[in-house]
């Protein structure tokens, strides 16, 4: 059983265990540039009263991002993720999730990173892609 203030949230951490929290506050420290861009605009939403943890445990596994109350993870996936071990190994994660009800959407770096290009107003046609992109992801989450 996990606690959170005074509050018992033991469905949002679905049996992870304890190791497993010392090792995503560790990866929090160290964030990809990708997942800090993403980690700003996601702390945005929360005045649309969608709060997501980053880092966040779950059974045998650590979510980049993830939302209790749409039961959603967003993963932001590097290089290593092209290989198609690391393709196998994400798809048999993802599923794992979905058996608790969790849907899993995924980013690639390149698609998070000219976040910050629009940011500093620069991008061009790479910015109205990943806007439109955005669009999409927004529709799957409000559509829960």
């Amino acid at each position: 059983m996990v606690y959170l203030g005074k509050s018992r949230v033991k469905d949002m951490f679905v049996n992870a265990k304890s190791q497993l929290f010392m090792f995503a506050r560790e990866m929090r420290k160290n964030p990809t540039e990708a997942e800090k861009i993403l980690w700003e605009h996601l702390r945005k939403m929360r005045s649309e009263g969608l709060i997501f943890r980053r880092q966040h445990p779950i059974d045998l596994f650590i979510a980049d991002f993830y939302c209790h109350k749409i039961k959603l993870v967003i993963e932001v996936d590097g290089e290593v993720h092209d290989e198609s071990l690391a393709q196998e190994y994400d798809d048999g994660r993802s599923g794992e999730l979905e058996r608790y009800g969790i849907k899993v959407i995924r980013f690639n770096n390149e698609e998070i990173l000219p976040l910050a290009l629009r940011e500093r107003g620069t991008g061009g046609g790479e910015v109205d892609r990943l806007k439109r992109r955005n669009e999409r992801v927004r529709l799957c989450i409000y559509r829960e």
